[in-house]
């Protein structure tokens, strides 16, 4: 008796070569997306944009709608983490006073980005881009403010969240630009 198989050879070498197909045009769309947003806006780093959306569960299979949702759920993700370390990073008793009273105000800017970046999600979803687009605006703004109180101290301090701050920026940045291109089509 011969035993009963549900998929043949031939049936899982066609799935495998589909499912291969549908990855490179994912990745495809990402490459295509992130080119002409870094060409478009200057605050945004190609490889920045592909390797952050690349590193997203389930992008290469994502539509462009898909990818702002995913480049918001990565701003929310990268808001939380930065909130968490600023938590970290205020547990050091040999603060100087000043980086303190900064990190204490980049912790609330980070705290209310938290509301806005929830509210961004479901405009977005909702495909309100006018008011998810003020929602991300205000924590691009967050991130900017967050690094220039460091700039300005003038007292030689260097903000030790410039990195996360610019991941921020970007992110939102990216976020920003695929709702342009959802809205103009191009």
């Amino acid at each position: 008796m011969k035993p009963f198989s549900l998929i043949s050879p031939q049936t899982l070498i066609i799935i495998s070569i589909l499912i291969t197909i549908q990855a490179t045009k994912g990745e495809n769309l990402i490459n295509t997306t992130c080119k002409t947003l870094s060409k478009n806006d200057p605050n945004i780093n190609y490889t920045f944009c592909t390797t952050s959306l690349q590193a997203a569960a389930a992008s290469r299979c994502a539509t462009l709608q898909g990818l702002g949702t995913i480049s918001v759920r990565l701003l929310s993700h990268n808001i939380t983490d930065t909130r968490c370390h600023i938590t970290q990073l205020l547990k050091n008793k040999n603060l100087d006073s000043y980086v303190r009273q900064w990190l204490s105000d980049c912790f609330e800017l980070y705290s209310d980005s938290i509301p806005s970046v929830e509210r961004a999600m479901k405009y977005y979803n909702n495909k309100q881009f006018d008011d998810a687009n003020v929602a991300i605006s205000s924590i691009m703004d967050a991130s900017t403010t967050c690094e220039d109180g460091f700039k300005e101290a003038k007292t030689g301090v260097d903000s030790p969240l410039s990195e996360r701050n610019d991941d921020v920026f970007q992110l939102s940045a990216v976020a920003l630009s695929v709702m342009r291109l959802l809205q103009t089509g191009s």
